[in-house]
């Protein structure tokens, strides 16, 4: 049977529609560094880019800020759209949701790579991962 409504993607708020100011910021509840709300590549700042922690905050609709839980979410992996975006896998630590994030402009490289490559540490020796 086919979709009442074909997909057309996530929708996510207007820039415009903003709470915030640009020159605002929010402290990181993973490394407690101030992080702006401007994030190049995304409308909605939603991690730290130092270690990419984030709160549950969003609910359905990315820039919603709707959700009740509030609790702190750790990167798990990374997940790469067909169009070949990079999505960041978040878990909730107090409910256990899952989320996608878009990767922004200014992430941490470092840390988005030793991400990537976590799945073939098994099968690395101890030194080489030393070297990442």
């Amino acid at each position: 049977m086919p979709r009442r409504h074909p997909v057309r993607g996530v929708p996510q708020r207007a820039k415009d529609k903003r709470r915030d100011n640009p020159g605002d910021a929010f402290r990181c509840v993973g490394c407690r560094l101030d992080v702006p709300f401007h994030a190049p590549g995304t409308a909605h700042r939603n991690h730290c880019p130092n270690c990419l922690t984030s709160l549950h905050v969003d609910g359905r609709i990315p820039g919603d800020r709707r959700a009740r839980c509030r609790g702190r979410m750790v990167a798990l992996s990374l997940s790469v759209r067909p169009d070949g975006e990079w999505m960041i896998i978040h878990s909730c630590l107090a409910c256990d949701e899952l989320s996608a994030n878009r990767v922004a402009g200014d992430d941490n490289a470092l840390v988005l790579l030793r991400m990537a490559l976590r799945p073939f540490g098994a099968r690395l020796p101890q030194r080489a991962l030393l070297a990442l």
